[in-house]
């Protein structure tokens, strides 16, 4: 596995240039006319062939360069695709609840690109391993988790909760905005809660809600309308970390890391003019 320049392939290639999409499927055809076919891996691999024809200054400056900076074929890059560059709908604005994020360790995720039904084993996905900086979402349980809750390697793709703040409910207000008292803890106006495990007020459980004040040192205020549930009785958490049953989510525009498939050649199409063909394919393990 090849060191990597985290920086971005010059888009603004020319007409003519082409991509391709390599699957990993096996067919075998045997003699008596049946067709049996296999997976290797589910992954989507993508390819692009390149043209470039600029002043020869700009391409020996833009891609020649990059090419002797990587190795030739050694050292990955970022790609932006024009076909595929973010998780909603390939080209649409991302939101949190794009794709399903895969779960690593407790609060922390790999965000992946679905091409089809998640629970499918062998349903084409991407790994987003390059998201743009600035332009990823994250969702739990169907809302948008605040930014300071969570945070993003924009090399990896890896999404990390920040530390869970979990406390015990003695008490619930059936109001417009329900408070919850939970003793002396650190929860912040603005941060989203998940609330379980309540007897009595039952239908408060499995909810998530922001925290829209702190009336005293030990209550919490949330937007979560109780006002017609039922009674609170005893027990409950409320707890920033995802609960079970919540689905954790995000969205982003994603470079592809890739790398050079081949040795890089070109072509003095008129004075002063360089034209390069270079195929570049995706990383899967960047």
């Amino acid at each position: 596995m090849g060191e990597f320049l985290e920086e971005r392939f010059p888009h603004d290639i020319n007409y003519g240039s082409g991509f391709r999409d390599i699957g990993a499927a096996r067919t075998v055809n045997t003699f008596g006319g049946d067709e049996f076919r296999s997976l290797d891996h589910p992954f989507v691999r993508c390819a692009l062939d390149v043209e470039f024809s600029r002043q020869k200054e700009e391409v020996i400056g833009r891609i020649i360069d990059l090419n002797r900076r990587a190795n030739g074929t050694f050292r990955g890059f970022r790609v932006y695709n024009y076909n595929d560059f973010s998780t909603n709908a390939y080209t649409k604005s991302p939101t949190a609840f794009d794709q399903p994020m895969q779960l690593i360790s407790t609060g922390v995720y790999q965000m992946v690109r679905w091409y089809g039904n998640p629970a499918d084993a062998k349903c084409a996905r991407r790994i987003i391993r390059k998201p743009a900086a600035g332009t990823t979402l994250v969702g739990v349980g169907g809302q948008v988790l605040p930014a300071a809750q969570w945070s993003v390697d924009t090399t990896t793709g890896i999404v990390t909760l920040a530390a869970n703040k979990s406390r015990s409910i003695t008490g619930i207000t059936k109001a417009s905005q329900a408070v919850l008292t939970v003793g002396t803890n650190t929860f912040l106006v603005g941060e989203s809660v998940a609330i379980s495990g309540v007897a009595g007020m039952v239908e408060i459980n499995g909810l998530r809600a922001l925290i829209t004040a702190k009336p005293t040192s030990t209550t919490i205020q949330v937007a979560i309308n109780s006002a017609l549930f039922s009674d609170y009785l005893n027990s409950g958490t409320v707890q920033t970390h995802p609960i079970a049953g919540e689905a954790e989510t995000s969205g982003c525009i994603f470079d592809i890391p890739m790398r050079f498939d081949a040795d890089l050649s070109g072509t003095f199409i008129g004075p002063g003019v360089l034209g390069t063909s270079v195929g570049i394919r995706e990383i899967l393990n960047p």
